[in-house]
């Protein structure tokens, strides 16, 4: 009996137990990983600090001389937002609510998110084999240098160890924003492989984009979903008949409808970009195309619309820049073979016979375009080297931060090569003007300026003779006397057009018409 009454007790006594861990556990201040210690805090921003914690819990932010409270919701839910703070630390932030969390080693600086598909998620450790630079790069420790990854528990020091698992490019991207700017830098990575620009943005964005919904309509005015639909029966009936074995890989597979994915809309940006929301940040690097927008109608540039504006929406901070890989990746000579930004890059090469049709450039002219959109610029990738996965990650790292250091940062250095301002007829002759021409215009590669073409009215394009004229470029043909329309580097493959500027950037490839040929 006493044995029976122990036993009890000692039941009572660790439910009780129990039920307090319970309680208290439910009660306790809980932060989201990106707020942890050794994390990097936006300068010059309000800061947003977030997490949970037991209802109507009072609970208490201290950082530098800032202290702040507020009360946790209904939801359970509670949020601060600490003043503009200036570029230092390490320091000590403290959260107090029931229990005390303290977070140190804080520093404050820039904040860069990294995504896209495999060449941002794409690890130090398999690119710097072939990247010296690289190699070279990711064998020191950089202390103001912190890097997160959606998943991961809490931030960490840039140091050999950390970075051989982490974005070959962009910690390239973020190493040289620490060295010129000599401010503490954190890189937050969410990208997946193989991936389309279609899940990195959710269906509400989609759907309230006007110019997306727009281009979805006039593409539905010439998609047949029915036929296919009916198509997609009879040939699958077929497949299901014909076959003693199936083999899945040759199935036939259903139509999409207009606007709409095979996969889920907005479950990569759920997954890898809303958990770093709110975090203050100083603007995005972007690296996908290769794998389209997967949504049947829609193209890489209106989408990419969609895709910026909305997450600038959801961060709240107004447009915070977007940087974002030139693609298609390649397709270039370059100005100078013996730099180590140049290293994989392609040779140059004669004109080819013919100028080649708007064919084969649509999906160029589509990741161009993008830097139009409001403070979005385009790091250029057609000297860098071609590929599906381009090799050299720590020229194109270097190359972002130079459109950082020059757009963002306002630093004294060209960003761009030669482009495409206005073009005027005179005569016989066409003059195009550029921006970005930087210390001038010239060629190099070859013994003359080429790669420019001219048509008149009839649509019929001839590779034209070119000479360079102070900041303007002047354009003729024998074989067109009255020409309408210019084009520059209008293929995906361009390696015989050699206009730079003298900083060593290759003009960006334009062109002036909007002919369907």
């Amino acid at each position: 009996m006493k044995l029976f009454t122990k036993t009890i007790l000692a039941g009572c006594l660790s439910f009780l137990t129990f039920t307090s861990s319970t309680n208290q556990s439910k009660a306790d201040v809980k932060l989201p990983p990106v707020i942890s210690k050794g994390m990097v805090l936006q300068r010059d921003k309000v800061v947003p600090i977030w997490g949970t914690a037991e209802v109507g819990e009072k609970i208490t932010i201290k950082f530098r001389d800032q202290e702040k409270t507020t009360t946790t919701d209904a939801q359970k839910k509670w949020s601060i937002n600490l003043d503009k703070l200036k570029a230092g630390g390490p320091d000590v932030l403290t959260i107090v609510g029931k229990n005390t969390l303290t977070l140190d080693n804080v520093l404050v600086g820039d904040v860069w998110v990294g995504s896209g598909q495999s060449n941002m998620q794409g690890g130090v450790a398999g690119y710097s084999k072939g990247d010296l630079v690289l190699a070279k790069l990711a064998a020191d420790s950089y202390p103001k240098i912190r890097l997160i990854g959606s998943g991961r528990a809490g931030w960490v020091e840039s140091n050999p160890a950390n970075n051989n698992g982490f974005s070959a490019l962009l910690l390239s991207f973020g190493v040289r924003l620490n060295q010129e700017l000599d401010i503490p830098i954190g890189l937050i990575l969410g990208a997946v492989g193989g991936t389309p620009s279609g899940y990195w943005l959710n269906d509400e964005m989609l759907r309230k984009d006007q110019p997306c919904q727009d281009f979805i309509k006039k593409f539905s005015s010439t998609y047949d979903f029915d036929a296919l639909k009916k198509k997609y029966d009879v040939d699958l009936v077929i497949w299901e008949k014909g076959v003693k074995v199936p083999d899945p890989a040759k199935k036939p597979q259903p139509p999409i409808k207009a606007g709409e994915s095979k996969g889920k809309i907005g479950n990569l940006y759920d997954a890898h970009i809303k958990p770093f929301q709110p975090f203050a940040i100083a603007g995005v690097l972007w690296d996908q195309g290769e794998s389209g927008t997967a949504i049947t109608g829609l193209d890489q540039y209106t989408l990419m619309g969609a895709l910026i504006k909305g997450w600038r929406q959801a961060w709240g901070q107004g447009d915070f820049p977007f940087i974002y890989i030139q693609k298609a990746s390649g397709g270039g000579c370059a100005w100078n073979y013996d730099d180590p930004i140049n290293s994989a890059s392609e040779k140059f090469s004669k004109l080819p016979a013919t100028v080649p049709l708007l064919s084969s450039s649509v999906y160029l002219d589509n990741h161009i375009r993008i830097m139009n959109y409001p403070t979005t610029g385009m790091a250029i990738a057609s000297d860098l080297g071609s590929g599906v996965h381009p090799t050299n990650k720590s020229g194109y790292g270097t190359r972002a931060s130079q459109v950082a250091l020059g757009m963002v940062y306002g630093k004294k250095m060209e960003f761009y090569g030669p482009t495409y301002k206005s073009h005027k007829v005179e005569g016989n002759k066409v003059r195009v003007s550029f921006d970005h021409f930087g210390k001038g215009l010239a060629f190099k590669n070859g013994d003359a300026l080429q790669g420019f073409a001219i048509a008149a009215e009839n649509k019929n394009f001839f590779w034209a003779d070119a000479i360079i004229d102070g900041n303007d470029v002047l354009l003729s043909s024998s074989k067109v006397t009255q020409p309408s329309a210019v084009r520059f580097a209008w293929s995906q493959n361009h390696t015989w057009a050699n206009l730079f500027n003298k900083d060593g950037l290759p003009a960006i490839p334009f062109r002036t018409d909007s002919w369907e040929k």
